[in-house]
C-alpha cells in the first residue's frame, strides 16, 4: 500500500453548516447535563446529604429552626434545564460566530494547512485498450455478399421501365 502526503487548506466553514452541527451537539450535551443533575439529586437526597447539610446550619444557628435549604427539588429542576437551554444557545451562537470570524481571518491569512497522509491501493498495470476503428463513411451501395452461416433468399430486382 503506497502512502503519499497531501497537503490540504481549510479556508472556510459554512456558517450555516457549523451552526446545526453546533445546535445539535449543544443540545445533546444541555440534555445530558440535565440528566445527570436529575440521578445527581435522586441520589443525594436517598442518601440524606441535604437533610444532614440543614440539621448541620440549624445546629450553628446559620438556620432558623423553620427554614429550609433544600426544600423543593423541582425549582431546581427547573433552574438546571433553563440554565442548559441558555447554555445551549449561547454556545451555538458564539460557535456560529467564531466560523465567521475564522472565515474572516482566512480571507486574509489563507487559511490552515493540514497535511494528510494518502493511501492509495497499488495495482498492476492494466493492459491498454485496443485502439478504436475509425469510423467509416456512409454509402448507399450494398455490402458485399458473403458465404455467411446464415441462409438467403435472392429477389429478382425490378428494372424501372425506360422510355424509348
Amino acid at each position: 500500500m503506497a502512502v503519499r502526503r497531501v497537503r490540504r487548506v481549510v479556508r472556510k466553514f459554512d456558517p450555516w453548516t457549523v451552526m446545526k452541527v453546533s445546535l445539535v451537539f449543544y443540545a445533546v450535551m444541555a440534555l445530558v447535563f440535565v440528566l445527570a443533575m436529575v440521578i445527581l439529586w435522586a441520589i443525594i437526597t436517598n442518601a440524606g446529604i441535604p437533610q444532614a447539610i440543614e440539621g448541620f446550619l440549624k445546629k450553628i444557628t446559620l438556620l432558623s429552626e423553620d427554614a429550609t435549604l433544600f426544600g423543593d427539588g423541582e425549582q431546581y429542576l427547573r433552574i438546571v434545564v433553563f440554565l442548559s437551554v441558555v447554555w445551549t444557545a449561547l454556545m451555538t451562537g458564539m460557535t456560529t460566530l467564531f466560523a465567521v470570524m475564522y472565515n474572516l481571518i482566512s480571507d486574509v491569512v489563507g487559511g490552515i494547512e493540514v497535511i494528510v497522509l494518502e493511501e492509495t491501493l497499488s495495482t498492476p498495470p492494466v493492459a491498454p485498450a485496443p485502439a478504436v476503428r475509425s469510423p467509416q463513411p456512409w454509402s448507399t451501395t450494398p455490402p458485399p455478399k458473403t458465404d455467411g452461416d446464415l441462409p438467403t433468399e435472392e429477389i429478382p430486382a425490378v428494372e424501372p421501365a425506360t422510355k424509348a
